[in-house]
C-alpha cells in the first residue's frame, strides 16, 4: 500500500488531513502527522506573520513530516511563498487556483506541490506544470465543491495523468478508502472525519451536530453563484437558500447580500458554536461518523478496515 510518493514524503500511512480553515490548526495536524498520516496546517487568508506563528508551533509539536496548505486567492500569497520556501517546510498543499507561477520557486526549495482538483481538465494542468501529486476531490466533500462525484471523477483523473492520485470527498472509513485503492488512487484526504477527532479544537457544539447527522442532513448552498458549498442544514441554510432562489430568479441577481449573510459564518460555528446561524462545513459522510475519537485511533481504524478488505478480496482470486 505504500507507494513512492509516501516513501518519498516519509508519511507512514497513505492518509492527508484536510486543510480545513479554522479547524486545520498545529495541534490537529500534529496530532495526524505523529499518528503516520500527513497533518495539514490550513492558512486561508491569513498573513505571513500568522502562518510563521502555526508553523513554528507545528515543528514544536512534531518531527514528522506534515504539510501546510497555500490558498492561492489569499492577497498575501506573494510573501507567504517566499516564507515558506525557506521555512523547512517539505510540502505544501494548495487550493482555489494554480500553483504554476510559483512551481519553480518551491521546487528550488526541495518543496513537493499537491494541488487539489475537481476536473480532469485542471488534474491535466496541474500534471504539466509539474506538481509531485493530485488530491481529487469528489462533491460529497464538506466545505467548497465541484461538480463530479468521487467514484466518477478519481478514476477518470488516474487515467489522464502519470502522477500520484489522491482521492477525496465520501470516503468515511475504510470502505471508502479500500474502494478509492480500486479506483487507481495512492491514497486518500480525509476532513469531516478529522473535525470530531479528540485533537481537534473545534466547538463541541459542531462536533455533536456531525456525529448526530444522517445521511440526508447535508446540503450544497451557492449553486446559482457558481460557488457552491456542502454543509449540514441549519437556519442559516434555510435563510440563505430562500435568499439565493430570490436572487437567480432576478435579471440582474445581487450576489452581495449571499456574501453579506456568510460573512464570518464559518467561523461561528468553528469558534462560536453557534450551530444556528452558521456554516457548519461537513461531507456526506457525517451520516457515518457516531463518536468522537482520537487521529491515532482514526487512522488505525481506516487502516485496519482497508486492509482487511483487501485481504479478503485477494483470497477470492
Amino acid at each position: 500500500m505504500k507507494t513512492d510518493l509516501w516513501k518519498e514524503m516519509g508519511v507512514t500511512y497513505p492518509i492527508v488531513q484536510g486543510a480545513m480553515a479554522w479547524v486545520a490548526d498545529a495541534d490537529l495536524a500534529s496530532a495526524v502527522s505523529n499518528a503516520g498520516a500527513l497533518g495539514v496546517i490550513g492558512t486561508g487568508h491569513d498573513p505571513v506573520e500568522l502562518v510563521q506563528e502555526k508553523v513554528e508551533k507545528m515543528q514544536a509539536l512534531t518531527d514528522k513530516p506534515f504539510a501546510v496548505n497555500v490558498m492561492l486567492l489569499n492577497a498575501h500569497v506573494d510573501d507567504l511563498v517566499d516564507y515558506l520556501c525557506q521555512s523547512g517546510v517539505k510540502i505544501v498543499t494548495t487550493g482555489a487556483g494554480s500553483p504554476g507561477k510559483y512551481m519553480k520557486r518551491f521546487k528550488a526549495a526541495g518543496i513537493k506541490v499537491i494541488p487539489v482538483v475537481a476536473s480532469v481538465a485542471l488534474a491535466k494542468r496541474m500534471a504539466r506544470e509539474g506538481v509531485d501529486a493530485l488530491i481529487v476531490e469528489g462533491m460529497e466533500s464538506g466545505g467548497h465543491i465541484g461538480k463530479l462525484t468521487t467514484m466518477a471523477l478519481v478514476p477518470q483523473v488516474v487515467d489522464a495523468v502519470d502522477i500520484p492520485v489522491i482521492a477525496a470527498g465520501g470516503i468515511g472509513d475504510g470502505r471508502g478508502m479500500a474502494a478509492a485503492l480500486m479506483l487507481g488512487a495512492s491514497g486518500i484526504q480525509v476532513g469531516t472525519r478529522f473535525v470530531v477527532a479528540k485533537e481537534s479544537n473545534a466547538h463541541p457544539n459542531f462536533k455533536e451536530k456531525i456525529i448526530n447527522a444522517k445521511d440526508i442532513d447535508t446540503v450544497i448552498t451557492g449553486e446559482s453563484t457558481g460557488h457552491p458549498v456542502r454543509v449540514l442544514r441549519n437556519k442559516l441554510t434555510k435563510k440563505y437558500l430562500k435568499l439565493e432562489h430570490e436572487e437567480a430568479a432576478k435579471d440582474q441577481p445581487d450576489w452581495t447580500k449571499l456574501e453579506a449573510l456568510a460573512k464570518g459564518a464559518l467561523k461561528r460555528a468553528v469558534v462560536d458554536g453557534d450551530v444556528d446561524n452558521s456554516s457548519l462545513m461537513a461531507g456526506q459522510i457525517a451520516g457515518l461518523i457516531h463518536q468522537e475519537e482520537t487521529c491515532e485511533e482514526i487512522i488505525q481504524s481506516y487502516m485496519q478496515e482497508c486492509r482487511e478488505l483487501i485481504q479478503q478480496h485477494a483470497s477470492m482470486n
